[in-house]
């Protein structure tokens, strides 16, 4: 039901692309901001720097990360709600830098998504909410992306 497509900023920029968000801490060598298109670059839903740090150096697992993450994003709930204003409006690109997308944090970020819209439709009753729910339990059940 929701459209949220992963893509790297390097990557050429669609029509189709519909809200631009480019989900990095860090701005991405050699791009020129009025190039990108970007709808925003929000960073709060990015991991924090330590984070991204270790997982980079393998200091930690992937499990890990994962279930830091997901920590981190739970101890600020209002960081998705922007996220999930634009998916409910039509598509939403998540933008990165990274090279290989499905190893970044974009695939857990995409997932945290489509729950909590998910959960918000089913409690929702005709109202419209954007809320950011932690997924923690489906990390530390090994489910996850």
């Amino acid at each position: 039901m929701y459209d949220i497509q992963l893509k790297r900023i390097y990557a050429d920029i669609s029509p189709d692309d519909g809200a631009r968000v480019l989900v990095d801490r860090l701005w991405p060598r050699g791009k020129r901001r009025e190039t990108l298109q970007l709808t925003d670059w929000y960073r709060d839903a990015s991991p924090s720097p330590p984070l991204r740090r270790q997982w980079h150096q393998k200091e930690i697992t992937d499990r890990d990360f994962f279930l830091r993450y997901c920590r981190e994003l739970d101890r600020n709930r209002n960081s998705l709600v922007p996220l999930l204003r634009w998916c409910r409006q039509g598509r939403l690109t998540l933008l990165s830098a990274s090279r290989d997308l499905e190893r970044s944090h974009l695939p857990v970020l995409r997932e945290m998504l489509l729950e909590a819209l998910a959960e918000e439709d089913d409690e929702a009753d005709g109202r419209v909410f954007a809320s950011s729910p932690c997924f923690a339990r489906q990390f530390a059940s090994g489910n996850h992306p």
